[in-house]
């Protein structure tokens, strides 16, 4: 099934060169993964204390986009410029998820929105990432399926956070729309583990 992450080698190699210019520079993958997660923190905090201001809404989808890079660049220097550890393996899944709670949380707190959903919603992400690398512990690869992962959450958030702060979309549709992403979180859950064991040979 198509997701956002299909478009990541793409990506990646417009952010190569940059990547060669960071590892001049002295800068290290794990670096770059742990300032990702902080930026993270800031932006989950600009929404957290002013939950009812558009500015750090407005911002969201940029700071989305930088982490997306800051992701896809930390991931290269490990491959591509022999910087594997198994530090860095831990802090590649545990920031990720970390990183999502700190950005998506905060908008329980944004008037209208149902924090009960926003709670959903990020508790079953982190369900479908620990499904993916449970993954690995059954024989089969890291499992990246969608149709709705990681990248894909970052597009939908984003994309709320805008239509909030320019009020485009009344807060009851928005609220629809978050029941409908609880809906597809699971189903991604299901298809990451089917996928899973069919790779690893168990189809019953």
């Amino acid at each position: 099934m198509i997701t956002i992450y299909d478009l990541k080698p793409r990506f990646q190699n417009l952010l190569r060169p940059l990547c060669s210019k960071l590892v001049v520079m002295g800068i290290t993958a794990n670096q770059v993964t742990i300032f990702a997660t902080l930026l993270s923190a800031i932006g989950g905090a600009a929404i957290l204390f002013n939950p009812a201001s558009p500015a750090p809404l407005l911002f969201l989808p940029v700071l989305l986009f930088i982490r997306m890079a800051l992701n896809a660049i930390d991931g290269m220097m490990a491959r591509e410029f022999n910087q594997k550890s198994n530090l860095g393996a831990i802090l590649n899944e545990l920031t990720d998820v970390i990183a999502d709670a700190l950005l998506y949380l905060p908008f329980a707190l944004i008037p209208g929105i149902d924090a009960y959903l926003i709670i959903a919603i990020v508790t079953l992400g982190i369900l479908v990432e620990m499904i993916g690398v449970v993954s690995i512990q059954i024989g089969a690869s890291r499992r990246y399926d969608g149709p709705f992962g990681k990248s894909d959450r970052a597009f939908v958030f984003g994309f709320i956070a805008v239509v909030i702060a320019l009020g485009f979309v009344p807060v009851l549709w928005l609220n629809i729309l978050l029941s409908v992403l609880i809906v597809l979180s699971c189903y991604t859950i299901f298809n990451r583990a089917k996928q899973a064991l069919i790779e690893a040979g168990e189809t019953s």
